[in-house]
């Protein structure tokens, strides 16, 4: 999915700034979310049988951490259904914040299902021990785990890699900056989910080894900790965004360039952005005209500014001018 928006058209004399969405749709995004969603509900059964017949804690924390991450796959798909459905009466700026919704309650799914499961199961573990059977099982379900996993962060990687390259930024800005949270939750997720293997995979081996359950129970603990810092991580962005969120200031400059290259425009007074979807910028701005002008002189002018910055940032699905009389500092 597309979802940072170039002030000016991609090329080397001109570049791209992240942090805005751009225009597109959201098939690849649905389709990241439904693969790591199909993985995750298979990893996290098989991980719990594994650390039933094992009695390993860690394995059990690793299926909380598989389960709680379906429930989140589950509601950013949503998120993206819903975010899409168009504007109505009773919704006029559309649903595009309603993404931001699905996806903050997802990053709570991540924290409660999976964070807190994981330190409780961790501390119990620590203070009343437990009785670790076979840990073959828990062995072979962690390779398979580890393998699906990384089919399901390749496919990320790929989109992330793609978007970026395209947009001339690098993936760390990308992820940092882009409000398409579903495909930045899905790459956190499955990160946190490699990290996480390796952990259980350490404690369950600690264990064999020395006899002393306190491995796993670390192990736990360590997997609760990483959960926690994604739910919060996820959190934060989302609720970024849901509260709205401008553009950058340099996207914001370069709308304005935008609006003072037409020829009837004197001055850019004042600008505001507003995020309100990948797909859904609001550009709110007061303009001075050149005079003397008439009121259908004024409006022409109001219509040809809103096409040439739809057509330089085709993320603006709404632009408001307000003609108004010049200023002594311009924007």
């Amino acid at each position: 999915m597309s979802d940072i928006l170039p002030a000016v058209d991609p090329r080397p004399d001109h570049p791209v700034e992240a942090g805005a969405p751009q225009a597109g749709d959201t098939t690849e995004s649905t389709v990241t979310v439904v693969v790591a969603g199909l993985c995750n509900l298979g990893i996290a059964v098989a991980k719990a049988l594994a650390g039933l017949v094992s009695g390993s804690g860690a394995m059990l924390a690793e299926a909380a951490h598989s389960l709680a991450d379906t429930v989140t796959e589950v509601l950013l798909f949503l998120s993206l259904k819903r975010s899409t459905r168009p504007a109505d009466d009773t919704h006029p700026f559309g649903y595009g914040r309603e993404r931001y919704v699905w996806a903050l309650l997802a990053s709570f799914a991540t924290f409660i299902g999976g964070a807190v499961f994981s330190i409780t199961d961790g501390v119990r573990t620590l203070l009343h021990g437990e009785e670790l059977g076979s840990p073959t099982v828990s062995y072979i379900v962690l390779a398979v785990a580890f393998v699906l996993e990384s089919v399901s962060l390749s496919r990320t990687v790929r989109q992330v890699r793609g978007e970026a390259g395209r947009l001339g930024v690098t993936g760390r800005r990308y992820l940092r900056a882009t409000p398409d949270t579903a495909v930045k939750a899905v790459f956190l997720e499955d990160v946190a989910a490699l990290i996480g293997l390796v952990l259980a995979f350490g404690g369950v081996l600690g264990t064999e080894r020395t006899g002393d359950s306190a491995w796993d129970g670390v192990a736990s603990l360590l997997i609760g900790a990483l959960l926690a810092w994604v739910a919060v991580v996820l959190a934060r962005a989302n609720g970024s965004l849901l509260i709205g969120r401008a553009l950058p200031q340099s996207a914001e400059d370069r709308i304005a360039e935008t609006l003072r290259g037409q020829p009837r425009v004197r001055q850019v007074v004042d600008l505001v952005t507003l995020v309100s979807g990948p797909q859904d910028v609001l550009v709110a701005a007061k303009v001075a005209f050149e005079e003397p002008a008439t009121a259908r002189d004024v409006e022409r002018a109001c219509e040809e500014a809103e096409k040439a910055i739809r057509a330089a940032h085709p993320a603006v699905a709404r632009v408001y001018l307000d003609p108004t009389p010049g200023r002594t500092k311009e924007l």
